[in-house]
């Protein structure tokens, strides 16, 4: 059975299955550059008042995706529609007709208007008493009613932040980019400010679309996360979703620490070198595959590593990293496989010590087919 064996697909979530209005739809989106394929095949549907997340390592083609969506590069093949009307196909509509709004990473703000002339920037056709209006909202929804007079370089890089934010969502549009937008902030700020963009798209009822590599804002802001890989999409669910029953190997090592323990399918359980897990906790495995090996996906949490004597241990402490409030432990178990391991900085475990491993996790523990070990492209965080 193992040389047939097949990974049971899983659900990406409750939401991924909601009914809600397609505000854009790509399907089977092509784009090459020097003969160099960046966006392969690639087709995703974003619903009315999401907020997708398209997450990857850089060269992955998000940010060619979201330039085909904004109409600021055309499609060699595939169609892109707004609503039920194609874009980009058979027919091209330019970027100034597809009631697309886009916040560069630049923030983009002209330095000789004041705030609320940069947010009244795109409704200069609306009569003046309507821009005084929507501009005066905007404020309110953004916190700057006290700031609207202030040029771009006396305000902090929040407040720009969310000037270009206003100023984009001044036409209403249908559809709302954000390309990296807090990479330019420090790393305090940018904590904070992409918890209130969250709270301001929610509250202005926006659809919008986010790019970014940074695994911990993708899973913190998003409703749903497409994780790229070489062009394609290699998943899309919710947060919870992609990170606890990931679809492949690449997508378990981008979202996190991810580790994988080798095990064999007998007598409803799955037995591996830190003891047995049962079938009822490894997700969509069931006694039809005993004789199979797989591999167990293992997250840090997941596994705990305690101090052992020579004697009852089953691993040794071969990596530790200080991470202030934890510390990441790698430990490479009898059977050679290397898991990572969290635990409190108080913990006292050190280089090369023996010690107990088990795994002890609370929830369903994704797998895999047995096979290479390694992440496509190395996933950043593998400990595999």
């Amino acid at each position: 059975m193992s040389s047939e064996l097949k990974r049971t697909d899983q659900s990406a979530g409750p939401a991924a299955a909601a009914a809600g209005q397609t505000v854009l739809e790509l399907d089977d989106v092509q784009k090459s550059y020097d003969g160099m394929d960046v966006i392969r095949d690639l087709s995703l549907d974003v619903r009315d008042g999401e907020l997708l997340t398209l997450l990857g390592p850089s060269g992955c083609g998000k940010t060619t995706t979201l330039r085909l969506i904004a109409g600021l590069e055309r499609p060699d093949n595939g169609t892109v529609r707004l609503g039920s009307t194609p874009v980009s196909g058979s027919e091209f509509v330019p970027p100034e007709q597809r009631d697309v709004g886009v916040v560069f990473q630049e923030f983009a703000l002209f330095p000789h208007l004041s705030a609320r002339e940069n947010i009244a920037f795109g409704i200069q056709e609306w009569s003046e008493a309507e821009q005084q209006e929507r501009v005066d909202e905007l404020l309110e929804l953004v916190g700057l009613v006290d700031h609207g007079d202030k040029s771009p370089e006396e305000l902090s890089g929040g407040q720009q932040q969310r000037v270009a934010l206003a100023r984009s969502l001044a036409p209403e549009p249908k559809l709302l980019l954000l390309d990296e937008p807090f990479s330019n902030l420090d790393v305090d700020l940018r904590v904070e400010m992409r918890e209130e963009v969250r709270d301001i798209l929610k509250e202005a009822g926006v659809t919008a679309i986010s790019v970014t590599h940074d695994q911990e804002e993708a899973m913190s802001i998003s409703d749903r996360v497409a994780v790229m890989n070489n062009g394609r999409i290699e998943q899309v669910g919710t947060p919870e979703g992609v990170f606890q029953q990931p679809k492949s190997r690449f997508v378990a090592g981008f979202l996190g620490h991810a580790s994988f323990v080798s095990g064999y399918v007998e007598d409803g359980c799955v037995e591996t070198g830190v003891g047995c897990v049962p079938l009822e906790q490894v997700n969509g495995l069931t006694d039809v595959y005993d004789g199979s090996e797989i591999d167990l996906m293992v997250r840090p949490d997941d596994v705990c590593a305690r101090p052992a004597s020579p004697e009852e241990a089953n691993g040794e402490v071969v990596h530790r990293r200080y991470l202030g409030p934890t510390v990441l432990y790698r430990v490479e178990i009898e059977s050679g496989d290397v898991v990572g391991c969290m635990h409190n900085h108080a913990d006292e475990v050190s280089l090369d010590d023996p010690v107990f491993v088990s795994i002890d996790a609370d929830h369903e523990l994704a797998w895999f087919p047995r096979g290479e070990r390694k992440m496509a492209d190395g996933g950043p965080d593998s400990t595999a």
